[in-house]
């Protein structure tokens, strides 16, 4: 008896292993998770972090018109990184067409950082929200091409500055990409008006400051993306497989035994 209690309770322990580690991969799925940091999607109106559908290497969130969202950036490094985030292809910092040699923050060592919104100053920023392209910031700007994809470029700092205490905003060199003319994003409008984009919303508090970041190198040491529209589109693009569009799964254990027919 002994024997066979402790091969249950081996069989039993293994069990909860595995059922850990299957918890811990479904909560990784909330994410892009990279080597440096993780980058997530939180809607704001909803109080959830959006989860996160993988198609073909890339993830995936649903955006809903008019809620406001937030950028979570964590960082998985011991040392200082710089943070240059692009939405819909716009620096959300200078408002330049995106490009990794640009402004972002500063993230102290395994930190984690709200991005409220759009730069408008050190102590103020104009919301995300969730929106139809032709009200996005980029499209209302001339710049509707990238609309639909939120992306981090991450650099190591060149290790001869010390650390800042916290936080800070870092200034980059000017975009290197010559700007777009707004003619050129007129093709594909009625694919455009159906995409989801992110809107340029209210003023609200979020205080940073400016600091030093001398780049360990011209590439980024890493570059994280999420896409995103509506649910509707995901689905229509295999993003998302629609339960309700699915047979019923046959079920293993139906239940007793029926007596046959006839």
């Amino acid at each position: 008896m002994s024997a066979g209690r402790d091969e249950k309770g081996t069989k039993m322990k293994m069990v909860r292993a595995m059922l850990a580690a299957l918890a811990l991969a479904g909560a990784g799925q909330a994410c892009a998770l990279g080597k440096l940091a993780q980058l997530s999607i939180y809607d704001r109106a909803q109080g959830v972090q959006l989860p996160v559908y993988w198609h073909h290497g890339r993830a995936y969130v649903v955006g809903r018109p008019g809620n406001e969202y937030q950028i979570v950036l964590k960082s998985r490094s011991g040392e200082d990184l710089l943070a240059v985030v692009s939405v819909d292809g716009v620096n959300a910092v200078s408002g330049e067409t995106a490009d990794p040699g640009q402004a972002g923050y500063v993230l102290s060592g395994y930190r984690s950082y709200e991005i409220l919104g759009w730069r408008k100053s050190l102590a103020e920023t104009a919301a995300f929200y969730f929106t139809s392209l032709g009200d996005s910031y980029a499209a209302r700007t001339g710049r509707p091409d990238n609309v639909g994809v939120i992306g981090v470029a991450l650099f190591r700092r060149k290790p001869q500055v010390p650390p800042p205490a916290n936080l800070g905003l870092a200034q980059g060199a000017p975009a290197s990409a010559a700007k777009r003319e707004a003619s050129d994003a007129a093709p594909r409008a009625a694919e455009q008006e159906a995409r989801v984009g992110t809107g340029h919303g209210r003023r609200e508090t979020s205080p940073v400051r400016q600091v030093d970041f001398e780049r360990a190198s011209d590439a980024p040491a890493e570059t994280l993306a999420i896409y995103y529209d509506s649910y509707r589109n995901l689905v229509a693009r295999g993003v998302i497989v629609d339960p309700i569009a699915l047979p019923p799964l046959p079920r293993p254990f139906p239940g007793f035994v029926p007596d046959p027919r006839g």
